[in-house]
């Protein structure tokens, strides 16, 4: 089964829907499935005492719920961005941080994921999995316990292994875990989401069984923005999908050895 690739688009946009476009742009050229973005209503989900913390952003000093509503689509712009892909071929969803996020997501589309930050809200896990029809997970900074009763609450479709800093160290990524996830739940999809630099431990996770990769994608890592530092550039979203697509190929079915018609004419040269 070919690998389904997840260009994380997330907030890199910086509010911006020309932003968004060019980076569906770089998926859909690069080859990846899908494009995903955050939706939250800041109102809900900025925390009491940080709403009128004031902020330098490159629009100027504003208290932090401004900030997050200023990078926040509203429908308009997300039924632009929608019919935009479409038109692209590429496929969009995206991580919803609140219930009014669901609701607001569900006129568009049934994919969702929930994002490690929020798999110990139950509630809403159950919100999205009654409002969606492949419902996923990320399980960064959680524990065994929170991450069975999300699955238990929530019946997940997929379950990203993830490590949730910005960028992950690469000794604290512990990909063998997911040979821990395929075994104990043999009948989800297990992918795996990145924040480290570089892309080889997207690779070991695809040979180690990922079915499904995610990763933040950036025009610029320079870029203003708290994660656009982990994401990648255009020409390593084309490396990325190129190389797992290599790597696919290149595991072959398994089983017993055969002799390959590239190899033939050595045979018969080598051993006549």
């Amino acid at each position: 089964m070919q690998t389904k690739i997840i260009a994380e688009i997330g907030i890199n946009h910086n509010g911006s829907v020309d932003i968004a476009k060019s980076l569906i742009d770089v998926a859909m050229i690069a080859g990846c499935d899908y494009v995903k973005f955050q939706k939250r209503n800041p109102d809900v989900c900025v925390p009491e005492e940080q709403k009128n913390k004031v902020k330098d952003t490159p629009w100027g000093k504003m208290t932090y719920l401004d900030y997050k509503w200023k990078t926040e689509f509203n429908r308009s712009q997300y039924s632009e961005l929608f019919a935009y892909c479409k038109h692209r071929g590429i496929e969009m969803f995206a991580s919803v941080w609140d219930e009014d996020s669901v609701e607001f997501m569900s006129e568009f589309t049934d994919v969702m994921k929930i994002p490690s930050a929020l798999i110990t809200n139950l509630d809403l896990v159950e919100h999205a999995r009654k409002n969606c029809d492949y419902l996923m997970i990320s399980t960064g900074m959680s524990t065994e316990e929170e991450i069975e009763r999300c699955v238990e609450r929530g019946d997940p479709n997929l379950i990203f292994h993830t490590n949730s800093s910005y960028p992950s160290p690469i000794e604290d990524l512990n990909l063998n875990y997911i040979d821990h996830l395929i075994e104990k739940y043999p009948n989800k999809e297990i992918g795996y989401s990145g924040h480290e630099f570089g892309l080889v431990p997207t690779y070991t996770a695809v040979v180690k069984g990922a079915t499904w990769v995610e990763r933040h994608i950036t025009l610029d890592r320079t870029m203003w923005g708290s994660d656009q530092m982990a994401s990648v550039e255009p020409h390593g979203v084309m490396k990325l999908v190129k190389d797992i697509r290599n790597i696919e190929a290149s595991l072959g079915k398994g089983g017993r050895r055969e002799v390959f018609d590239s190899e033939l004419e050595k045979r018969k040269t080598l051993r006549g």
